[in-house]
């Protein structure tokens, strides 16, 4: 039986532990760079998610050792009469931890935060070309409602 993950809020010291789990697979790897010293935008990035209150970036850590990681924003809205909304981002597990069940930890404490913070809904995105993920999160209870669109920025 796997033990607990324990989720706490990341510190500048997780910053290369989490860029590596973000490159770690083929989408993620042409999306970031991983080479050391981290380019400073990533840690310019990490400086303004510390300082916003509605913004977390979590680690998930099973004894100590880094497993995972993702972001919750908490983001108010008049839509809905007002209703709060908590958005996941970047959720990762770490390559030699995937398939026993780290994500689906991560996920059901990513909820109860958003019910925690009064959220009345909880929303991700996932990339079309991740197909297992879509399954892990379908089985989780989120459901495809809308279609999702981005406009990338030069």
């Amino acid at each position: 039986m796997m033990p607990p993950v324990t989720l706490r809020d990341a510190t500048r010291h997780d910053v290369i532990a989490i860029v590596a789990m973000l490159a770690d697979d083929a989408l993620g790897a042409s999306r970031e760079v991983t080479t050391e010293p981290l380019p400073a935008s990533y840690y310019a990035a990490f400086d303004a998610l510390a300082r916003d209150p509605n913004n977390r970036l979590l680690i998930a850590e099973i004894n100590g050792e880094i497993v995972g990681t993702m972001q919750i924003t908490f983001i108010h809205g008049l839509s809905r009469q007002g209703a709060k909304r908590a958005l996941i981002e970047a959720v990762r597990v770490a390559s030699l931890h995937r398939g026993k069940g780290i994500g689906e930890q991560i996920i059901r404490e990513a909820i109860e935060m958003a019910r925690r913070e009064g959220c009345a809904m909880v929303q991700l995105t996932s990339d079309k070309s991740r197909k297992d993920a879509h399954r892990f999160y379908e089985r989780l209870g989120f459901v495809t409602s809308h279609e999702g669109m981005k406009l990338t920025l030069d």
